[in-house]
């Protein structure tokens, strides 16, 4: 073995420790999300009831209503009304998982900096990985996986750099991220190896890099969109006089609105939809450099077009009154649930020219 190869084999050597390393404080930071979630349940109904009866206090027809009454009213908690279509009432956001309890707070601030640390050494693994084989580390499913996650929790990392009320997402992105590098090392692990010819191309790094870019970001789509469908439900059934359990009052209070969420989803949708357009071309001008033709209807080409479809209605939906809300949301689901068999039903079960990369 010369001094290359031996180098090479060392590295990879590394890149496997540091995922594994990323594993292990990705689970850390799995427990303190759910301490998090714990301690910032406590007296949480008794806080949100307090808070909307300050609120309903302020209302000047409440008031005149007690002014009639003589005296000082007894206030109700005003009914939540919140639903994504035009001409409703607001709810203002929940307090995040902590809460609003010193403690569950202290704990999500450790989950989130235990996050940060894994994702620096998930990244320095994923660095390490390209420096092994000496091209883009996503040459296969193992490293689009590996650096699929990296990029999710680098994105959450960003929203949360910009000051934006997103910490919601940390339990549910860190499981699945725990999830993600558990396949990927026991199922997906390719050792490090070059590629085949067709694969030696600049459009590697333009277009895979994009297509998990977008992966990435519709992941976080797909979270804020599965959560408003539960907090939508969890408000249609306070708006219609039924009394969700303790459990679904604890989780659902503190979650934003579920026009906050809807809207969360929307946006992160739309501003990476045009991103996959540029993918799919990416993809096709890169199979007429490799193949000679620019689409040959290969399974991976006609999921990317059917994806693109489904984002395309999901957004053409939410500009159509009749299908806001939880129509559109669906759809999103639909759309990302096409996207994730593209990746791997597609490359696992499917045979077709992108096939040869190997699990």
């Amino acid at each position: 073995m010369n001094l290359a190869a031996a180098t090479n084999e060392n590295l990879a050597n590394i890149s496997n420790t540091l995922i594994y390393s990323s594993m292990a404080v990705y689970t850390l930071a799995f427990f303190a999300h759910i301490a998090e979630w714990v301690f910032g349940s406590r007296s949480k109904v008794g806080r949100t009831a307090a808070a909307l009866n300050k609120d309903s206090a302020t209302d000047p027809a409440v008031k005149a209503q007690a002014a009639e009454k003589g005296g000082t009213a007894v206030l109700e908690c005003p009914q939540v009304v919140t639903r994504s279509a035009a001409g409703s009432r607001d709810v203002p956001d929940g307090p995040g998982a902590a809460g609003g309890t010193f403690k569950g707070d202290l704990w999500g601030r450790i989950a989130v900096s235990l996050t940060v640390v894994a994702f620096a050494v998930q990244a320095a693994g994923v660095v390490a990985r390209a420096l092994s084989v000496q091209r883009a580390p996503w040459g296969n499913m193992y490293e689009f996986s590996i650096t699929f996650s990296t990029v999710a929790v680098g994105a959450y990392l960003i929203l949360l750099a910009l000051r934006k009320n997103v910490r919601w997402i940390g339990l549910m992105l860190v499981t699945t991220v725990l999830l993600d590098l558990g396949i990927a090392t026991t199922t997906l692990y390719t050792d490090s190896d070059q590629l085949v010819p067709a694969l030696h191309s600049y459009w590697l790094w333009i277009h895979v890099s994009t297509a998990i870019i977008c992966g990435a970001v519709f992941y976080l789509g797909a979270v804020g969109t599965l959560l408003y469908l539960f907090r939508d439900s969890y408000e249609n059934k306070i708006a219609s006089g039924g009394t969700p359990g303790k459990f679904a009052t604890s989780v659902m209070e503190r979650l934003p609105a579920a026009k906050s969420l809807d809207t969360f989803s929307y946006r992160i949708n739309a501003a990476v939809f045009p991103l996959w357009t540029f993918t799919i071309i990416a993809g096709a001008i890169w199979a007429g450099d490799a193949w000679g033709r620019y689409w040959g209807w290969d399974p991976k080409e006609v999921w990317s077009f059917i994806t693109w479809v489904a984002y395309a209605a999901y957004l053409h939906a939410r500009a159509t009154a009749g299908w806001k809300g939880r129509k559109a949301a669906y759809l999103a689901l639909v759309a990302f649930g096409c996207w994730l068999f593209n990746y791997y039903g597609v490359n696992i079960f499917v045979t077709g020219k992108h096939s040869y990369a190997g699990v």
